[in-house]
């Protein structure tokens, strides 16, 4: 385990004696720390705070950033003004997703790139490689520590650690040059829960401190730390996807059910000719939500058939901690993805029947 990758706040984990660590895309990071369902009910029910400090950073500069990225990126990036920050996709040229990423717009000529740990040196190249001469990349991500306060009591929490405007910020909206438990920090309004939350970019010195005093000041309102595990079944029940599972170089972002982040109409990007001819003709292949019928939990790679035959497989599948129900997430025929189709799973050797079902599974409500 020592030739892996650690965050800042791996030292840390050690006061945790529930904290179970897994290679990660070469980072070695906490499945968990007191128990995936305990952390996902946290999450969804009070406070959870996930050191997500693995994902890259880049800013983009120059007099030209806004025009690189809209060429690279399928959102509309002209749609951006300072302090809000937006989805998008990095395609290749046959439409495949190269990464998923957060753009945020610091300025008129300068913006912060957020993008998939184990895509960091992938996506630096695929950047570099199409960067104009007036346009500077720089890779950030060794300097730059991220935390995630995710759940309900989120604001609750933060509010005692910053006299920043949290209250004013709307979802993909941010503040620069926040003062966080003493240090300097950019607060986004975002997620990867289905939760109410806050991403908080630090510098990593300071990032120990921050993750320290977060959970004294959560500690009075169910405030937890959360790993890898609760992550990842937060996200897929709020149908958020997640890369090399319902997206990859093979998926694009129609067939991923995405169609809102590409804007055909902006102009050319990288990828647009390939996501104009599967729109027209539409995508042959749905990501879609299934529920078992039988006895069964469907798990990712698991092939799913309709009448004998093979028509995709599971991207994504577990037993829903909220719902107590064996939901996946699969990449069929299209053909076989209007609601309530039945189909096959086939798990260990079984096809054990499921169905077609609407996703995401869970959506929060709001006051």
């Amino acid at each position: 385990m020592s030739q892996l990758k650690r965050t800042p706040i791996f030292p840390l984990y050690a006061d945790y004696p529930g904290a179970r660590c897994i290679d990660f895309g070469g980072w070695e990071l906490p499945v968990q720390f007191s128990g995936i369902q305990k952390e996902h009910e946290a999450v969804r029910t009070q406070a959870g705070l996930f050191d997500v400090s693995h994902m890259g950073e880049f800013m983009v500069s120059g007099s030209s950033a806004e025009a690189f990225l809209q060429h690279m990126a399928t959102n509309d990036v002209t749609r951006l003004v300072d302090g809000k920050a937006q989805y998008s996709l990095l395609c290749n040229p046959n439409g495949g997703v190269v990464d998923d990423i957060l753009i945020y717009r610091l300025a008129a000529d300068r913006y912060m790139l957020v993008v998939n740990a184990s895509n960091i040196d992938k996506d630096f190249a695929w950047l570099q490689a199409h960067l104009p001469a007036d346009v500077v990349l720089e890779n950030v991500s060794d300097s730059t520590a991220l935390l995630a306060l995710q759940g309900p009591n989120a604001h609750t929490i933060a509010a005692h650690v910053t006299d920043a405007p949290l209250a004013e910020l709307k979802p993909f909206q941010f503040v620069t040059d926040a003062v966080v438990c003493g240090v300097r920090a950019l607060i986004s309004r975002t997620g990867y829960t289905g939760e109410d939350g806050f991403e908080l970019y630090v510098s990593a010195q300071d990032a120990p401190r921050v993750w320290t005093e977060l959970m004294k000041a959560g500690e009075a309102h169910g405030l937890i730390p959360a790993g890898l595990g609760a992550r990842d079944t937060l996200r897929f029940e709020a149908k958020l996807p997640l890369y090399g599972q319902e997206i990859s170089a093979g998926i694009s972002p129609l067939e991923a059910g995405l169609g809102f982040f590409v804007k055909l109409d902006k102009g050319d990007f990288i990828g647009r000719e390939a996501l104009a001819s599967q729109k027209a003709d539409g995508p042959r292949r749905k990501i879609v939500g299934i529920e078992m019928i039988d006895k069964g939990i469907p798990r990712s790679h698991y092939p799913v058939l309709a009448e004998g035959n093979p028509i995709g497989e599971v991207t994504t599948g577990t037993q829903s901690p909220t719902l107590k129900r064996n939901l996946g997430l699969a990449l069929i025929d299209a053909a076989y993805s209007e609601l309530d189709t039945e189909v096959m799973v086939e798990i260990r050797g079984k096809q054990l029947k499921a169905r077609v079902v609407k996703a995401p599974f869970y959506k929060r409500t709001t006051n």
